[in-house]
């Protein structure tokens, strides 16, 4: 198949590329680096032995779409590109309903003008805001308690009318938790180009040396230790789902949710230790006040991705954090090494 991939330079859309190519699928990227590097796609083109189109631009830009549309004629679209930093969503969210809300629009009218009705869409587990009950499955009321979780869900809503409206047309989207991990190889994996938002790169970034100490953000919580229960996923698993998806989209039309989790939850603590394991180094941390949004504890019922798209998660926290580890002590400085 012919696959558009939007932020496909990105952290998960550089594993999904690689997936999508072991498949026999074409591949065409759209990325606008404004948190990526050129160099991820060099590094997935030697991985590979592949040729990957490849377009610089927004996915606000009309006739960037039109341009690439009419060039690689996708059959479907996995959808990546987006702004993804829920604090920033708060200070900035015209920017966030702007890029993530907008772009999709554009890229859906884009989709139409060439007859591409089929698209897998990245969202994220901030739909649910705090949970009723756990696991959440995909029933689970929907409270983004964020701007960045609200433009998801608007999306997600966009893509059902969408869907409701074009008999033929297939929206897949993927709700997944928390993803971490890199590549086996250690040439592709997580780069944030500022401060880390996310707990795993920066745990990665005070074991290289890179920061001085992590920041736990509350120890009084409901929890065994106290400190936040999230489900991660490597993202290698993550990548696989969306292949899976993909083939589902190829048979099954109209718009369906999807939670991309492993059903297990670790405090921030358990992730501390097993980086501390991985890496051998004891991680320096100190306790700071709980962030306002910030729930107890989260999990996922990823029954449904087992039953329709025949998915499950394989990778263990330890081959988490291990290949955490070997990507950044290979890449200290990312993608700028």
């Amino acid at each position: 198949m012919r696959v558009l991939v939007t932020g496909g330079a990105g952290y998960i859309g550089s594993h999904t590329i690689l997936e999508l190519m072991a498949q026999g699928h074409d591949v065409c990227v759209l990325d606008n680096y404004s948190n990526a590097s050129p160099e991820v796609l060099t590094r997935v083109r030697a991985l590979s032995n592949g040729t990957i189109a490849d377009f610089k631009g927004d996915i606000r830009d009309a006739k960037t779409l039109d341009d690439i549309m009419a060039t690689f004629r996708p059959e479907a679209v996995i959808h990546f590109a987006g702004l993804k930093a829920v604090g920033e969503s708060q200070e900035k969210p015209l920017h966030y309903y702007d890029v993530n809300v907008s772009g999709t629009l554009t890229l859906l009218h884009a989709m139409g003008r060439v007859g591409c009705r089929r698209i897998v869409f990245s969202s994220s587990a901030t739909v649910y805001g705090e949970p009723d009950y756990l696991p959440c499955d995909e029933a689970h009321p929907t409270r983004p308690m964020s701007v960045y979780g609200r433009s998801k869900l608007m999306v997600e809503d966009i893509l059902k009318d969408w869907a409701a409206a074009h008999p033929a047309a297939s929206a897949v989207i993927l709700r997944y938790f928390n993803p971490v991990g890199a590549h086996a190889s250690t040439r592709i994996g997580e780069d944030p180009q500022d401060i880390p938002n996310n707990l795993m790169p920066y745990i990665a970034q005070v074991a290289v040396g890179k920061r001085d100490k992590l920041t736990i953000f509350g120890d009084d919580y409901d929890t065994a230790d106290g400190t936040g229960l999230r489900d991660y996923i490597h993202v290698v698993d993550l990548a696989r789902a969306h292949v899976a998806a993909l083939d589902y989209a190829a048979r099954k039309a109209g718009a369906r949710p999807f939670n991309i989790g492993t059903g297990q939850s670790y405090s921030v603590k358990d992730m501390v230790a097993a980086f501390s394991r991985a890496c051998g180094k004891d991680i320096p941390t100190v306790i700071a006040g709980r962030r306002s949004g910030d729930i107890a504890a989260i999990h996922a019922d990823a029954t449904r991705a087992k039953d329709e798209l025949g998915w499950t998660a394989s990778h263990t926290l330890d081959d988490m954090t291990a290949s955490t580890w070997a990507w950044q002590s290979a890449n200290p400085n990312g993608y700028d090494d």
